[in-house]
């Protein structure tokens, strides 16, 4: 897939591809073909190894058959990865081909098992037993080690050396030793004993044989391989489990007839319709029906949200209740489940700081590595200690050595936890992000749309001596019910869901920016402004005037009702609190942040917003202009803060660019999402905590991978280098290592909101 994205110059447009690399066996690789295709003009590109791909950018100097042949002239394979289609897993594992690997492992766990027996305890040794155990280890080295050996030969012919030189040079000189001792030493006599030692091995070198070490470390690292490839494959699930969430066919609305088609024939403004318990098949508009929408797959939102005609409804949601209508407004990669899908895997192909240091030591390890071994074959045979012993050490140098687990660290990491993140509905954008979550220490929430629902509601209605609650909310109901004011919506809707069906409104006015005003059952009813009421000699009555002033006092709005000649009730209407903003706010305050309120509201009103969440007085910032937002998140930063910010409208968009963390409630505008660093997909700021969470603990299993990853490496090669390591522990350990990571980072999938 290629984009246009903007370049160094002002003036030129760089384009994006991103490739699918073949061939690659450890992070060496990776860093390899990234050095070759960052050597271009105009290129910047980065190479993952656990995802196997390359996020390239390139001018118009460089064309995407110039970047394929660059990888291919490293010694690898590129091409453009085929556009991401929705399969179920059961489809994909009847469609999969037979593993080689697997194939390969079993054949030499079988071959194995019997020489190492036969190699490591005496009891099992007969006469001429060593010729069978190297007639066993032969296949094992030749066809078990083919990768090994294929790669290491490709990189010696273009100049390079990886893991797989390690590999290949440890096992080809263990059972080179071998075959010497066996035909020209004194290793082939009839009755030849042979003992096992941790350490390395003494005695004489003519009669020592290292066949179990070359089957055995064959096998080992065949077996990492194997168990690395099924957990990144288990890593990097979150992808597909996305694109399996949408519906393969839709049932669409032809000239009022009911027809069945592929999902991919769906257009922008096509009809269709959804079922109690299907899948929505693409974003829309309801137009016709009421239900509720489990959309729990995509959001991690347990309880189903109600939805009725002009709701917007998301592909891939489960129709929980009733029989909708709906009509599409967004196909294919435009739907909010592709782009949720795009999105996870640009995280996934980034790179954080502390990886782009360990793909730089990886580069040069394994020459180094090859010099260490050398070295350890010349210090102990110039100690005299013996060839047996010499060999011994500078072998298990080789195979120990191996920076896998370094290549691992964070792209595993990272696999799992913007994964994991995904099912949650929290949509991480990058690596960079994680950084940046463990130094944010003020976080300013916007009002509207975040702590709020951004949505007008009837909060109480005030009467008059002699009135009824119902009686009032009924007229001004109706009334409100022919204006399309969202604070009449707000009066409609209540006296809707409370009265049920509304009476018809006669006369209908609607005086612009006072109130409106008509006839409802045979009574002349006024709503609005008070001054609307007092041009009509229609006056609040003591109680009702102070009703009316302390709304106001809190920042809410009155809206004064009379009727048949007389001031008769107030209804008190105000954007309501999110009942989940309160717990957020605490939930951010025990992660260390501190909450700042900020709104383009008048001070009143933010002042009752932020008492009913918790968020002290002199934390709130109000009657901001949006442009001014950004003059509000800079002062914060100039004094000393790291200022994370949760916005959801177009407003929003460049203050929470200039924050140091970004974070925009998925249910605002689109220019919000594309400005910040996390997107919280569904509408409650609990997910902002859980987002900031689920970022550190990500951040921290990098860094404890890392960790694991340099500590052996660097705790390994001295213990091999001084003898105290047999090749055949050293491999098992190599092998493991990488699996400890890849299995470390796994532990994220448990991570719960």
């Amino acid at each position: 897939m290629s984009t246009a994205t903007p370049g160094t110059d002002p003036g030129a447009l760089r384009d994006r591809v991103e490739l699918t690399i073949g061939g690659m066996t450890c992070a060496s690789c990776a860093a390899r073909i990234e050095k070759k295709l960052n050597r271009l003009d105009g290129v910047e590109a980065t190479v993952n190894y656990a995802t196997e791909k390359a996020r390239v950018d390139f001018g118009p100097d460089v064309s995407v058959a110039d970047l394929i042949a660059t990888v291919e002239r490293t010694g690898y394979t590129a091409e453009l990865p085929p556009p991401p289609v929705p399969e179920p897993a059961e489809a994909r594992e009847a469609a999969a081909e037979p593993d080689p690997l697997r194939e390969r492992l079993l054949i030499s766990a079988a071959l194995t098992v019997p020489v190492v027996l036969l190699s490591m305890v005496p009891a099992f040794q007969f006469d001429n037993w060593q010729w069978l155990a190297f007639a066993l280890t032969g296949p094992v080295v030749v066809y078990g080690g083919l990768p090994f050996h294929r790669a290491a030969w490709t990189n010696l012919r273009h100049g390079a050396a990886t893991m797989d030189t390690l590999v290949s040079l440890g096992t080809l000189a263990a059972f080179g030793w071998s075959v010497w001792a066996l035909f020209f030493g004194h290793a082939g006599i009839a009755g030849m004993k042979h003992e096992f030692t941790l350490a390395a091995g003494s005695g004489d070198a003519s009669g020592t044989l290292y066949l179990e070490t070359a089957a055995a470390v064959t096998m080992l690292i065949l077996l990492g391989r194997w168990l690395e490839a099924r957990s990144k494959r288990r890593a990097g699930a979150a992808v597909h489990a996305l694109l399996d969430l949408g519906a393969k066919d839709v049932t669409v609305l032809v000239d009022g007839r009911e027809t069945r088609l592929p999902v991919t024939q769906l257009v922008v403004g096509t009809r269709f319709v959804v079922r109690p318990g299907e899948k929505i098949a693409t974003d829309g508009r309801v137009v016709e029906g009421r239900s509720a929408v489990d959309a729990s797959m995509l959001t991690g939102e347990s309880v189903p949200v109600e939805v009725t005609v002009g709701d917007q409804v998301t592909g891939g949601t489960v129709n929980a209740g009733g029989r909708l209508v709906v009509e599409a407004t967004r196909i294919g990669a435009d739907t909010q489940l592709a782009r949720m899908a795009k999105l996870v895997e640009e995280a996934q192909n980034g790179k954080a700081a502390a990886q782009r240091l360990a793909d730089r030591i990886s580069a040069v390890f394994v020459p180094v590595v090859i010099l260490i071994a050398l070295g350890t074959l010349v210090g102990w045979l110039l100690a005299d200690q013996g060839a047996t012993q010499a060999f011994t050490a500078a072998v298990a140098v080789l195979i120990i050595a191996c920076p896998c687990a370094l290549g691992l660290a964070t792209p595993t990491a990272l696999l799992v936890g913007t994964g994991r993140g995904a099912q949650l509905g929290i949509l991480i954008k990058g690596p960079e992000v994680l950084e940046t979550t463990r130094r944010v220490d003020t976080i300013v929430l916007d009002k509207t749309g975040t702590v709020t629902t951004g949505r007008m509601a009837l909060i109480s209605v005030h009467t008059a001596d002699g009135v009824s609650e119902e009686q009032a909310l009924r007229l001004a109901g109706a009334l409100e019910h022919a204006s399309e004011h969202p604070i009449a919506a707000a009066i409609a809707a209540a006296a809707a869901e409370h009265l049920g069906e509304l009476p018809r409104v006669e006369d209908f006015e609607n005086v612009p920016g006072r109130g409106v005003r008509g006839t409802v059952d045979g009574h002349a009813v006024v709503a609005g402004r008070e001054a609307l009421l007092a041009d009509q000699a229609q006056h609040l009555p003591p109680d009702l005037a102070e009703a009316k002033a302390a709304a106001e006092a809190a920042g809410r709005t009155a809206v004064a009702v009379g009727w048949d000649g007389a001031a008769r009730a107030v209804l008190v209407v105000a954007d309501t609190v999110r009942p989940t903003s309160a717990e957020a706010v605490a939930r951010l305050r025990t992660l260390g942040l501190h909450p700042v309120l900020l709104t383009g509201d008048n001070r009143a009103a933010a002042a009752a917003v932020a008492a009913e969440v918790g968020i002290a007085a002199e934390d709130v910032i109000a009657e901001v202009l949006p442009e001014d937002k950004v003059a509000v998140i800079r002062r914060l930063q100039a004094e000393g803060r790291s200022v994370a910010m949760v916005g959801d409208g177009v407003n929003d968009a460049a203050a929470l660019a200039q924050a140091d963390l970004g974070l925009a409630m998925g249910t605002g505008t689109d220019a919000a999402m594309a400005a910040s660093d996390l997107t919280l997909v569904r509408g409650d700021l609990r997910s902002a905590a859980d987002a900031i969470r689920l970022s550190r603990r990500t951040l921290a299993t990098i860094k404890g991978n890392l960790f694991w990853a340099f500590a052996y490496n660097v705790a390994a090669i001295p213990l091999a280098a001084a003898g105290l390591l047999n090749p055949v522990v050293a491999g098992a350990t190599m092998a493991f290592s990488s699996v400890f990571v890849v299995t470390n980072s796994l532990r994220l999938r448990r991570f719960t909101a």
